[in-house]
C-alpha cells in the first residue's frame, strides 16, 4: 500500500509493507526500480500514522518518530540505518563516528556513506543528520537543500 503527502521538503510517496513502513520517496518519483507498491490507500492505519507524525515533526512538535519499520536491505546496511537512529534529534555524526559506532575505523567511512545513500525510509531513519568529518554538508539522496532544511529544521541556526 502506498499513499502521498506534501511536506515542506515537497511532496513525498510513503510506502507500507506487511504491516510496516518500508520507503520514503522524494519527488519526482521513479518507478523503474520494479518495486510492486500495490494500491493507493491513504486510510491504511501505518500510512495515517506516517503522515500525522511527519506532520508533527515538520510542524516542530514532534523529535523521535514511533512507527514500525521494515526498511529493506544487507546486514550491514541494517546496522549503519539502526546507528543512525540513535542520532538524536538536532544532532549530527560524520561518517566516521557512525563507522566507530558500529566498531569500526575511519577506513569504513565510505561503506557507512553508501549505505547511509541506500537508506529507504529517510527523514524517519535519519541519514539527513550525517554530515562531512569537516562539519560539512555532504551529499543526500533528497538533494542537499533538502537536507539542509531537515537539519535547520531541527537545529536553527547550524547552516
Amino acid at each position: 500500500m502506498w499513499t502521498e503527502t506534501d511536506t515542506p521538503v515537497g511532496p513525498l510517496r510513503l510506502v507500507e509493507t506487511d504491516g510496516a513502513l518500508s520507503a520514503i520517496e522524494f519527488a519526482p518519483w521513479s518507478d523503474a526500480t520494479g518495486h510492486d507498491r500495490g494500491e493507493r490507500d491513504d486510510d491504511h492505519p501505518v500510512l495515517a500514522a506516517t503522515v500525522a507524525q511527519l506532520s508533527a515533526y515538520f510542524a516542530g512538535r514532534l523529535t523521535a518518530f514511533d512507527l514500525p519499520l521494515a526498511p529493506v536491505g544487507s546486514d550491514f546496511q541494517q546496522r549503519v540505518w539502526a546507528a543512525l537512529r540513535e542520532i538524536g534529534f538536532g544532532e549530527t555524526a560524520s561518517y566516521g563516528q557512525v563507522a566507530h559506532r558500529l566498531g569500526m575505523t575511519n577506513a569504513a567511512s565510505r561503506a557507512v556513506g553508501l549505505a547511509n545513500g541506500r537508506n529507504p525510509i529517510p527523514i524517519v531513519i535519519p541519514c539527513h543528520r550525517v554530515i562531512g568529518a569537516d562539519g560539512s554538508l555532504t551529499g543526500y539522496a533528497g538533494g542537499l537543500e533538502r537536507k539542509q532544511l531537515l537539519l535547520g529544521l531541527e537545529r536553527p541556526g547550524l547552516f
